[in-house]
């Protein structure tokens, strides 16, 4: 998922996403321990999208309370 497709998502799409990466990750992980994984790239592939989930995340987080301050 690329950052700009990231950026329109809603933040209840955003928390959805990243709860859906999270599990996906955590199976991944499973079916990498018992040698039933054949994409191991993919596992890269979810934690770089949710490490730009949390940055969405985080941004509007910063922009909501540097908003919040300045009124």
């Amino acid at each position: 998922m690329k950052y700009k497709e990231i950026q329109e998502l809603s933040d209840a799409e955003l928390n959805a996403k990243l709860e859906e990466g999270r599990k996906e990750l955590f199976n991944l992980r499973f079916q990498m321990a018992t040698s039933q994984l054949d994409n191991t790239a993919r596992v890269t592939t979810v934690k770089r999208d949710i490490a730009r989930i949390q940055t969405e995340i985080r941004a509007r987080q910063i922009a909501a309370a540097k908003t919040a301050a300045e009124n």
